[in-house]
Parts: structure tokens; C-alpha cells; sequence
């Protein structure tokens, strides 16, 4: 029997022209006209994350689950599919030998793309584009994503401080109630011993964190809270606890900010962490491929 879902689930958004018969200048109004709707979206949702701690909270989960999106986009599908945990096209969901189901609603993002400015100059650009979860496929036949291998505490540990760009060093004694501190002088970091692993590395990654925002863009907000956010996000993709966090003083922390401000800073936490967990993953990835080799001896 004839498989026919694929042109049972289509919709509008499939489309060329949303269906529509259109001139060249009212497509390109009417794109326009969803790009604006999009950034308004990105306007609002920023503004919120930063002076609400639940919905900065909220923001981060989405971020620490979609590392390779932009902050924007990350506030995006915080606004319109908060629970959203694997995303993908038409297309994307084709491969994987699944459909949309009818009447879904497409979870907006931006796209960005190069072009060339009418003095020659380069630019670049953004689209709509629309994406779903996988809680808005059907799934019957859906290919499976492989199982994440699991780590121990000590190979997670081991991946956050490989190729860090500080010393880090421990001691029997921190000044205060410190997990870890940073020398100011010659940034180096000192962790307290003997304590859990999750408080090591919620201590170590804050710190870390802050010897990477040193080398990456200068933040307008407290250093230490963007750092905080970084640990969150950190501790949220590796499995540690984040029940401890308090995100109460964000609207004090973004207050004299203007909406583009603080759409860069959400960018800047997400770079930071980028950037460590990158590090992070390249060594978890060759504990991986060692120990395939060790199988295959």
C-alpha cells in the first residue's frame, strides 16, 4: 500500500509563497513583514528573561539543551516551545523518516545568510525560518538519535579543566565560603579540596568562566553573574545540580541596558559557554574514541 503522509501533512508553510500568488515586491513585504514580527518576538522575550529570574531560568534550560543555536534563537524557541528538546525542518524530519503532523505550527527562528550591500560591501542577513520539535512529528517510524555515552564524574571533571587557559591548582583553604577563587593578579584559579564534585565544578566553571570572558567580549553587566550563568548552563548540559542557583537580582544586573544590550549579553554567556564546553566535548570525544579502540583490540 502507498504511503501518502507526506502530502496529507502538508501545510501552508510548505509552500512557495505561503500558496500564495505574489509579486516579487509584495513577497519580499510580506518576508519583511515576518522578519519584523520575529525580532519584535526576540525584543520581547529578552526583555522578560532579563528582569523575570524564572524566565532567565527557563532561558538557560533551552540554551544548555541547544548549544549550537544563538542566544536569539534560544529566546525564540523559549517563547514558542519551551519544552522543545530535538528541532528540525521539513526536510530534516523527511530524513529521519518522519512527517509533521497537520495543522502543526512551525516554531520560528532566525537564519542568518551573506550578501552583498549595493557598495560592494559584505552583509549579512536573516530569514524566518520554521522548525519543529519532535513532539509535533509522527514519530512511528522515526529514526532513533544515538544513546550519549555516559562519563564518570572524574572524565567530566577531567573535560572541564582540559587546555584551560589559567593554572588551576587546589588547597586545603579558601578565604569565605568560596568553592573556587581566581588570584586577581595572575588569574589563576584555586579550588578548595575535599569537596563533592558537583561543588567542584559548579566553583571551577564560574572561575573558568571568567578567565574566558577575559579573552572574548567585553561585557557591559557584573562579570560574575554572566559568569554564574555560564556555570548554569554548564552544570544543566553535564548533569549537576542547579537547584542552588538564584538568578533574584537579574533586574538589577540588565536595569541600564537597552533591548539590543541585552540581546548581546545573552550572546556573550552563550559564547563563554560555547567555547568551555567545546574544550569540554573535544576531550570527552577522544575518551570516547579510545575507548572504541580498546574494544576493538
Amino acid at each position: 500500500m502507498n504511503n501518502f503522509d507526506d502530502i496529507l501533512n502538508s501545510t501552508p508553510e510548505q509552500e512557495q509563497n505561503g500558496g500564495e500568488q505574489l509579486s516579487k515586491e509584495d513577497w519580499a513585504a510580506k518576508k519583511k513583514a515576518e522578519r519584523d514580527d520575529v525580532f519584535e518576538l526576540t525584543n520581547n522575550i529578552a526583555y522578560v528573561a532579563s528582569t523575570d529570574s524564572a524566565t532567565l531560568r527557563n532561558f538557560l534550560d533551552v540554551q544548555s539543551r541547544f548549544d549550537r543555536y544563538s542566544a536569539v534563537n534560544a529566546l525564540l524557541i523559549l517563547t514558542q516551545k519551551p519544552n522543545a528538546v530535538r528541532l528540525g525542518d521539513f526536510d530534516y524530519w523527511k530524513n529521519q523518516n518522519a512527517s509533521v503532523k497537520s495543522q502543526e505550527k512551525g516554531i520560528s527562528i532566525l537564519e542568518p545568510h551573506e550578501y552583498t550591500r549595493e557598495d560592494g560591501s559584505p552583509g549579512i542577513g536573516y530569514n524566518v525560518k520554521k522548525v519543529f520539535d519532535v513532539s509535533q512529528v509522527q514519530a512511528s517510524k522515526l529514526k532513533a538519535e544515538p544513546v550519549p555515552p555516559t562519563y564518570t564524574d572524574r572524565q567530566i571533571l577531567q573535560a572541564l579543566v582540559y587546555k584551560a587557559p589559567v593554572q588551576i591548582t587546589s588547597s586545603d583553604n579558601l578565604d569565605g565560603k568560596a568553592e573556587a577563587l581566581t588570584d586577581p593578579d595572575t588569574g589563576a584559579i584555586t579550588v578548595l579540596k575535599g569537596m563533592e564534585f558537583s561543588d567542584t565544578f559548579r566553583g571551577l566553571s564560574k572561575e573558568l568562566a571568567l578567565a574566558q570572558s577575559r579573552g572574548n567580549q567585553v561585557t557591559r553587566i557584573d562579570p560574575d553573574f554572566s559568569a554564574y550563568c555560564v556555570s548554569y548552563l554548564l552544570c544543566k548540559k553535564h548533569g549537576v545540580g542547579t537547584n542552588d542557583f538564584d538568578f533574584s537580582d537579574v533586574g538589577k544586573v540588565f536595569e541600564n541596558l537597552d533591548t539590543q544590550e541585552r540581546k548581546a549579553e545573552f550572546q556573550i554567556i552563550r559564547n563563554a559557554f560555547a567555547d568551555i564546553s567545546g574544550r569540554m566535548n573535544k576531550h570527552l570525544e577522544s575518551l570516547q574514541k579510545n575507548a572504541r579502540n580498546n574494544e576493538a583490540r
